[in-house]
């Protein structure tokens, strides 16, 4: 059920978040770090979260699990479970491995990371 909201004559509906997120294409992505109060974001956790939602959707486009980019990236699924979770920050090698991969894969047009 969707809720709607008048503000100032424009109407906004409001839906639950798992909606919104299947609408937007975000669920399953692991979330950007919140702004402090300056509205700086701490890089670092940026830029993995950012490198891992590039990662999953360029993954998820090709129809590959964790499992078979890891194994044609020559990488350990460990490692790609714990880039993909912006746990760790993936250095530049194993970022070119999982981009040659993916983009080696016939009908794979583009990634979204380019090394």
């Amino acid at each position: 059920m969707h809720t709607t909201l008048k503000v100032k004559g424009e109407t906004f509906y409001l839906v639950p978040e798992a909606d919104y997120q299947a609408f937007t294409g975000t669920k399953g992505l692991p979330p950007f770090p919140p702004a402090d109060v300056n509205g700086d974001v701490p890089a670092i956790a940026y830029a993995r979260a950012s490198i891992a939602r590039s990662i999953i959707k360029d993954r998820q486009a090709i129809g590959w699990s964790q499992a078979e980019l890891a194994r044609r990236a020559g990488v350990r699924v460990e490692t790609l479970n714990r880039i993909e979770r912006a746990k760790v920050s993936a250095d530049e090698s194993t970022v070119r491995k999982l981009t040659k991969a993916m983009k080696s894969t016939k009908g794979n047009a583009r990634t979204a990371l380019a090394v």
